[in-house]
Order: C-alpha cells, then sequence, then structure tokens
C-alpha cells in the first residue's frame, strides 16, 4: 500500500522537483519549465509518494489544462491542445506510477515520455512521436564522414543545392533581437498554425530566451543571404547537448532550413560536441539526414485521442522544409 500525497502550491512543486528530478538534460530543469508556467498559468498537480530519510522519492508532475478538460506533464505549456515540451520524465516505480494515476481525479495525456516507462504495467505507454538527433562521435567529430553514409547521388545533390545558398551567405550569432526576426518569419510561413501566433507561448520563447543568456546557454543563429534574414534558430547547449528549439525560415531562399541544420551539425563537430537535439516531428529532410531515431513514449486515458502525427509539420525548429 502506498501513501500518495497531492500537493498544488507551485513553492512546494518546485522544491520537490528541485530535490526529485535529476538534471541530466535541459528539459529537466524546474527554471525552464517555470519559463512556460509563467504564462501559460496553469493549475499544477503532483502527486508525490511519502517523505522518507533522502526526501520525496517518486513524483507524477502534472498540470490542468482547461481547454482539453484533462492532465497534461507540467507545466501543460499547450499547443493545438497538446503539451510541447519533450523528454519528460516520471521519477516514479512503475507499480507505484499505477496507484498514482489511479487517484488522478481527471482525464491524462502525458506526452513525449522517456522510454524507461515503456514497461508500464497497467498503463502501458504507446510510440507518441519519433525524436531524432545527430551524434558527432559517430563520424569521428568530421562531417564528411557522415556524408559517407549517402549515396554518392544523395550527398551530391545536398552539397548542390547548400551550394547555391552558400554564395553571398554569412552568419552571425546570439543578436537576442534576430529572436523578433524569427517569430515573424515563423508566423508567416504557418499563419495562426504557428506555435508563436500564440501570445503566451510566444512570451514564454521570450522569457526562456534570456534565462538561457543568463546562464550562458543560448545559441541564436541567423543566416543572412545577400543582406537578407534568409533563416532564425534559437537552441542552447546544456551538458554538451544542443538542443533546436525553435526557428523560422524566409520563403524567398528555398533549401535554407538545409542550410542552417548542416551548420549546426558542422559546428557540432568542430565543437565536439555529444548530441544535436533536432527534437521531434517527421520533416522529410530529418530522415533523408539519417538522424538517429529514439522514440517518445504517451501514456493516456482518454477515450478520445488526438493523432500524435497531426502536429509533425511544426514540431522541431517549425521550418517549411
Amino acid at each position: 500500500m502506498y501513501d500518495i500525497c497531492i500537493i498544488n502550491d507551485l513553492e512546494q512543486c518546485r522544491d520537490v522537483w528541485k530535490r526529485t528530478v535529476p538534471r541530466e538534460t535541459v528539459w529537466d530543469i524546474w527554471e525552464f519549465r517555470a519559463c512556460f508556467q509563467e504564462h501559460f498559468q496553469r493549475p499544477a498537480c503532483f502527486f508525490i509518494t511519502t517523505e522518507n530519510s533522502h526526501g520525496f522519492t517518486e513524483i507524477l508532475p502534472l498540470s490542468w489544462i482547461e481547454e482539453s478538460q484533462r492532465y497534461g506533464y507540467f507545466p501543460g505549456e499547450t499547443w493545438k491542445d497538446k503539451t510541447w515540451l519533450e523528454q519528460n520524465r516520471i521519477p516514479a516505480d512503475n507499480e507505484i506510477l499505477d496507484v498514482m494515476l489511479d487517484h488522478c481525479p481527471g482525464p491524462y495525456y502525458l506526452r513525449y515520455l522517456l522510454p524507461s516507462l515503456k514497461s508500464a504495467s497497467q498503463n502501458q505507454c504507446v510510440v507518441d512521436e519519433i525524436n531524432y538527433s545527430f551524434r558527432p562521435s559517430d563520424y569521428n567529430y568530421d562531417i564528411e564522414n557522415y556524408f559517407q553514409q549517402f549515396s554518392k547521388k544523395s550527398a551530391k545533390s545536398i552539397k548542390r543545392e547548400i551550394a547555391s545558398l552558400q554564395i553571398g551567405a554569412c552568419y552571425r550569432y546570439d543578436e537576442i533581437g534576430d529572436f523578433e526576426h524569427l517569430v515573424q518569419l515563423n508566423v508567416n510561413n504557418f499563419g495562426d498554425q504557428s506555435y508563436f501566433y500564440d501570445p503566451r507561448f510566444r512570451e514564454s520563447f521570450r522569457t526562456l530566451m534570456h534565462y538561457l543568456n543568463e546562464k550562458g546557454w543560448l545559441r541564436i543563429t541567423t543566416v543572412l543571404i545577400n543582406g537578407d534574414i534568409a533563416a532564425v534558430d534559437i537552441g542552447c547547449v546544456y551538458c554538451g547537448v544542443y538542443t533546436l528549439l525553435g526557428g523560422g525560415t524566409n520563403r524567398d531562399y528555398p533549401g535554407v532550413a538545409k542550410l542552417i541544420n548542416l551548420h549546426h551539425m558542422q559546428r557540432g563537430c568542430r565543437e565536439r560536441l555529444n548530441l544535436i537535439d533536432f527534437l521531434c516531428g517527421d520533416f522529410s529532410w530529418k530522415q533523408k539526414f539519417h538522424l538517429t531515431e529514439r522514440p517518445l513514449y504517451l501514456l493516456s486515458n482518454c477515450s478520445t485521442e488526438i493523432h500524435p502525427s497531426e502536429d509533425l509539420e511544426l514540431r522541431g525548429a517549425g521550418y517549411v522544409k
């Protein structure tokens, strides 16, 4: 028998999270998620086990999402009624997790869960989406070694397309003001389907950008072609992992997404980073670029599910590919 408590006070939730969730990735950091909580203001609902000598040992961090009338993973930031932040972890044994979920007072829809929960007994996880990444060490930190896995025809085609854009192209880095260009490019491409169209999401990203900048983790990459802003990406580097969080491209420069993505990969090789995380979303270029695939999981008791692939075109850097 497990003694389950529910806490709703945000300060208490923060304290429990910080004592319980390992800071292995940037997604694990409370302050990172608090940037979204600040603007979405979801009621927190954390399920925890009783405290032992080491503190709270099991935690299920949820938020109530009013629009969809269900619980999502904290902080409950949403785009098209689905949470956006990835690599969510539930530091709870599968058996205890089942008990916690049984205590949940409403439907839950928990996305982008790390693979550790795929063997949950009563609450079977299913694959939500596929995460795509590039590991420079697999190619001895040499981008030419990476291109050897392509057919000669494919490698030549990619290089030719990128070479045509490199004429007159240059890069600038970490210009905070380019965030406004990123937002405008993304909205220009996707209109009200852009997650930056939602002021809560846009301001969450703005707050996150300033947090990452203060920590020294922020990376903004801007491609200029003949003086025009052709693409802008925002990302961060934490514990050797370069995560691309959002971006936008100029439709006047078809193929520029491939140019900036390859630039990130080249930079990862040059700096000997552990991983370049391109997030979920099955853009055609991700498979063509032979990125490493990893499933993230969905845990839900909702009678009507939203098909995971509905948001694929806008995941990741938010490009038109």
